[in-house]
C-alpha cells in the first residue's frame, strides 16, 4: 500500500479548499498558492479541491476553472516536495460522462483519488448510482462521499452504502449527511462489508468532535472516523491538526473527559455561524471565505456567482464566535507566517 494511503487510513486533516477571488470575481492564483501554502504549514495530511468549497460553479462553460485550479494546486504540490505523505483529492461531479471525464482529468494531474458527487442523480436508481460509481472507479479510486441534501446532496440508502462497499476501488468514505441516523446507516454498512481497508471521514460538521470520539460498534465489529475532510477545516486548519492529534490519544483511553463534549458544542456552534445554518447554509461558502479574509488568507469573501453572499447578521455571528472561543483559531500562526506564504 502507497504512503499516502496509509496516511490516509491512519486519519488526516484534509481541508476542502476554498476558491481565492478577487473583490471583481477573478481568480487570483496568487492567493490561491498562499492558502496551500497554509494548509501544507498547518500540517494538514491532504486537500480537497474542485469541491463544494472550491464552489461546483468552477465547472461552468463562463469560468472554465476547474481544470485550471486543479492544475495549478498540482503543480504546486508537485514543487513542495513534502517529506510526508500527502492525499490529494479531486471534487468529481456531474452524471457519468462528465464525472469520468473529470475523474480522468483528475488522473492526469496526480491526484490520488475522487470524492464522488452524487448531486446529479437526484432520481436515479441504486442500480444507477452504483454503475456510476463503478465507472468513475475504473477511472481513479472513489472517495465515497453522503453529501447534506441543504447544499444539494441526497439521501442514500443503507442499501446503496452496502453495495458500494463491494466496489473495490472504493477506498475512503465521507460522511457529511449532518444526521445521526443516516451516519448510523454508513456505518453499519461499511462494518457488515467486512471491509476494513475503507477509510471512515467524518464531514459533519455540526458534530466533528463527537464523530471522531465515537466507536462505532455493531455485533462485536467496530470502526472509527479516523480524521475528516471538512469544509470546516478549511479555516483555522492548524488548530484543527492540533486537535485531531490530542484526539487520537484520548481515544484509546479508558474513558473520554467531558470537556471534549463542551468544545464539540462550541465547534458545533462556531460551524453554525461559519456554515449559516440559520438561513439553510445560504452563506456557507462566503462564510468560510470571510474568515479567511480576515486573517488575510483571501483578497476577498467574494463568490463567482455575486448574489451568493454573507447572510444578514451573518458577519456580527462571525464576531461573536471568533470572540467566544480562540481555542478554535490560529490568528497568531496565520500571523507570522502569512507575508511569506503570500510571497511564494
Amino acid at each position: 500500500m502507497t504512503e499516502w494511503r496509509n496516511s490516509l487510513n491512519d486519519g488526516v486533516v484534509i481541508p476542502a479548499c476554498p476558491l481565492a477571488l478577487n473583490e471583481d470575481g477573478s481568480w487570483s492564483e496568487r492567493y490561491q498558492r498562499a492558502l496551500l501554502s497554509y494548509y501544507l504549514a498547518a500540517g494538514a495530511g491532504g486537500l480537497a479541491i474542485g469541491v463544494h468549497t472550491t464552489q461546483f460553479e468552477i465547472r461552468d462553460p463562463q469560468h472554465g476553472l476547474y481544470k485550471p485550479v486543479l492544475q495549478s494546486a498540482a503543480q504546486f504540490l508537485d514543487n513542495a516536495q513534502l517529506k510526508r505523505p500527502f492525499t490529494r483529492v479531486a471534487g468529481i461531479c456531474g452524471r457519468t460522462e462528465q464525472a469520468v471525464k473529470e475523474a480522468q482529468t483528475a488522473a492526469d494531474l496526480g491526484y490520488h483519488c475522487g470524492l464522488l458527487n452524487l448531486s446529479a442523480l437526484q432520481k436515479d436508481s441504486d442500480d444507477a448510482l452504483i454503475a456510476h460509481c463503478a465507472a468513475v472507479g475504473e477511472v481513479i479510486p472513489i472517495f465515497g462521499f453522503y453529501l447534506h441534501p441543504g447544499v444539494g446532496g441526497r439521501v442514500l440508502s443503507y442499501e446503496f452504502w452496502r453495495r458500494l462497499c463491494d466496489v473495490q476501488s472504493l477506498i475512503a468514505i465521507k460522511i457529511a449527511a449532518f444526521d445521526r441516523y443516516q451516519t448510523w446507516d454508513v456505518m453499519r454498512a461499511v462494518i457488515e462489508s467486512g471491509r476494513t481497508d475503507v477509510a471512515m471521514y467524518t464531514g459533519n460538521d455540526d458534530n466533528i468532535i463527537a464523530d471522531l470520539l465515537t466507536r462505532f460498534e455493531y455485533q462485536g465489529v467496530s470502526r472509527r472516523f479516523v480524521g475528516g475532510l471538512l469544509g470546516q477545516w478549511a479555516v483555522w486548519t492548524k488548530a484543527a491538526v492540533d486537535m485531531l492529534k490530542e484526539i487520537k490519544v484520548i481515544r484509546e483511553q479508558a474513558s473520554i473527559p467531558t470537556e471534549w463534549l463542551t468544545r464539540n458544542a462550541s465547534l458545533t456552534d462556531a460551524n453554525a455561524v461559519i456554515f449559516d445554518a440559520a438561513n439553510n447554509f445560504a452563506g456557507c461558502i462566503p462564510g468560510v471565505n470571510e474568515v479567511l479574509r480576515r486573517q488575510g488568507l483571501l483578497p476577498s469573501s467574494r463568490c463567482l456567482d455575486p448574489k451568493e453572499v454573507l447572510s444578514p447578521g451573518q458577519a456580527t455571528e462571525l464576531d461573536r464566535v471568533c470572540a467566544a472561543y480562540p481555542f478554535l483559531k490560529d490568528e497568531a500562526f496565520v500571523a507570522q507566517n502569512s507575508e511569506q506564504w503570500l510571497a511564494t
